[in-house]
């Protein structure tokens, strides 16, 4: 049984679809991002999938419970990171975790029997009696983190979760999700690191103005989508050298000061670029990165 199904799911804001006839099937005891630029409707999909608000048109269905009307159930089985953190000041680290465990009917004893595990895997052990202002920023995320799988939840949903951490915190968050997707659980993630898809997902779907326009395996979706070479151009003669490129590329790109050049033949642009006064270049595979700003397109969205 998948541990959520949502068939032609839409919700509109004055007038606006937020999310728009959305369809997606999350496998068991996998990894699934979402990925989608600001306002896509990432986050509204994620409320709607965990019955936190309430769909215009469409089906849920959460471990195999209906949406809304048996939401609370099923949140039981469903541990969520979400973006903003929301602890609680007053309470050390152990106390934030006891107080989340009474949500879902936790025994005291078998709370405190799961909170040394917890708080090895978020990194912050001998952190227990800490009180929450004076953790970092980074050690705040990894207990928000640790908090949602106090339940020993079945489903875990990551809003961005690895957001404000520095590279080595965000390493131990990776191998404690892999570590959760080995025991069998299943993971749904946003995130705005690329490269975090990547590692982590065993299948994305990107999300756009409420849509899913592509779904695939990260590296199948770069298959499909991408050249598998780009050469990125930058310099003060760009300008100049840009006609040349477009003979020399299947497709070129020019985002701010940087000309992107995608190609089968990546040789054949770098011995052109070779010896060229002001320019300078880098090589390298396509990735998903390439994937969702051809599809999403480059333009900053608020």
């Amino acid at each position: 049984m998948p541990p959520l199904e949502l068939k032609g799911l839409s919700k509109r804001y004055g007038g606006v679809a937020v999310v728009d006839d959305l369809s997606l099937t999350i496998a068991p005891g996998r990894c699934h991002g979402l990925l989608g630029p600001n306002g896509a409707g990432k986050t509204t999909t994620l409320r709607l999938a965990l019955g936190l608000i309430e769909a215009d048109a469409g089906e849920i269905r959460l471990l195999g419970h209906p949406l809304p009307h048996a939401a609370a159930t099923a949140r039981r089985r469903v541990g969520v990171v979400p973006q903003t953190d929301s602890l609680d000041p007053d309470f050390t680290v152990r106390e934030n975790l006891l107080a989340y465990a009474r949500y879902f009917g936790l025994r005291r004893r078998e709370a405190e029997s799961r909170i040394p595990a917890l708080l090895e895997f978020a990194g912050l052990a001998g952190k227990a009696d800490a009180k929450v202002p004076t953790l970092s920023g980074g050690m705040k995320r990894r207990l928000t983190l640790a908090r949602a799988l106090i339940n020993d939840p079945e489903l875990i949903v990551l809003d961005e979760p690895t957001t404000g951490l520095d590279p080595q915190a965000r390493h131990l968050v990776w191998q404690g999700l892999r570590r959760l997707i080995h025991q069998g659980k299943t993971l749904l993630l946003t995130t705005h690191f690329m490269d975090e898809a990547e590692r982590l997902c065993d299948r994305i779907s990107i999300i756009d103005r409420g849509r899913i326009i592509a779904e695939d395996s990260p590296r199948a979706l770069v298959t499909r989508h991408i050249e598998p070479h780009v050469v990125e151009v930058y310099g003060e003669g760009l300008a100049q050298w840009e006609g040349c490129a477009s003979s020399l590329c299947r497709r070129c790109e020019h985002a701010g000061e940087t000309l992107f050049c995608y190609t089968d033949d990546p040789k054949a642009v770098t011995d052109a670029l070779d010896g060229q006064e002001g320019l300078r270049y880098l090589h390298r595979p396509a990735n998903l990165e390439d994937v969702f700003l051809k599809l999403t397109g480059r333009d900053l969205r608020e």
